[in-house]
């Protein structure tokens, strides 16, 4: 929960054996483990009246939901065909410019 390693467990243990002392400390470390039962009960109650759970998995649902979207819809495929056609108007104004005549896919008389 709170990330604490053994080598920090054993700091906090040697500096409140010496901030309460060794006559204390039992009652003290009663009393902490207590507090932390009764936090940790507070949170439950919390999240379970809050629907927390709940809320979180459908956020989850829709941001999957999002992504397959939005992978769904990039336009790559369009992007590449209005290139080209950009490309090839530009290459007809260019002959046209030049005076030459543009090699028309459908030639009129």
């Amino acid at each position: 929960m709170f990330n604490i390693g053994f080598a920090e467990l054993i700091l906090i243990l040697l500096i409140a054996f010496l901030v309460v002392g060794p006559k204390d400390l039992p009652k003290v470390a009663r009393a902490l483990a207590r507090f932390v039962r009764y936090l940790k009960g507070k949170w439950a109650e919390f999240v379970e009246e809050a629907d927390l759970a709940e809320t979180v998995d459908e956020l989850k649902a829709m941001k999957t939901d999002i992504e397959q979207t939005v992978r769904s819809s990039i336009p790559m495929d369009d992007l590449k065909k209005t290139k080209a056609d950009t490309e090839e108007s530009l290459r007809q104004a260019k002959r046209i410019a030049e005076g030459k005549p543009s090699p028309s896919k459908d030639k009129r008389s």
